[in-house]
């Protein structure tokens, strides 16, 4: 083997193995987020965005409300409503996502459910689709915006899953 041919093969396990770090630590980046959420730990949990991200979620009474983070995403995880969740015992999973790296930018789609305990058993108590799109930061990779929409059959949760194919 030339010199030459081993300076290409080595090039490109270098590329494949950087390619394959990011897709891991962009799955670790998004499956860190319900032991936060569900630990009641807000700041660590806005910091998983990029200053000035956002999240955007469906309402319970319907439509959508987008925060900002950090504060307000971390303020999120403060809200009486989720801290009981948190207090009742809930499971916010995160299924594994499709993940397309285009150089420092980065999407994820794929489904979230949370699963809360009600007395001595647990259910499933929501899913929906998730649209993250991430950057490299100086500290890692970091969520610019999730959009999260109920899986209620609406064409917004239809559209949102249908980025998966695209991704």
């Amino acid at each position: 083997m030339s010199r030459d041919d081993l300076d290409a093969r080595i090039a490109a396990l270098e590329s494949r193995l950087h390619a394959a770090e990011d897709q891991l630590a962009i799955q670790n980046l998004l499956m860190a987020y319900g032991p936060l959420v569900d630990s009641a730990s807000a700041e660590e949990a806005g910091k998983l965005w990029e200053e000035g991200g956002g999240y955007t979620f469906t309402l319970p009474e319907g439509g959508a409300k987008r925060l900002t983070a950090p504060d307000e995403i971390a303020g999120m995880y403060t809200w009486p409503g989720h801290l009981e969740l948190v207090n009742t015992g809930c499971a916010h999973l995160t299924a594994t996502p499709r993940i397309a790296v285009q150089g420092d930018e980065a999407e994820a789609v794929g489904y979230s459910v949370v699963i809360l305990k009600e007395e001595d058993r647990w259910f499933l108590w929501r899913a929906a689709v998730n649209h993250w799109t991430l950057r490299r930061t100086d500290q890692g990779w970091r969520v610019v915006e999730r959009s999260n929409r109920a899986l209620d059959g609406s064409p917004e949760s239809h559209a949102l899953m249908r980025k998966v194919i695209a991704a």
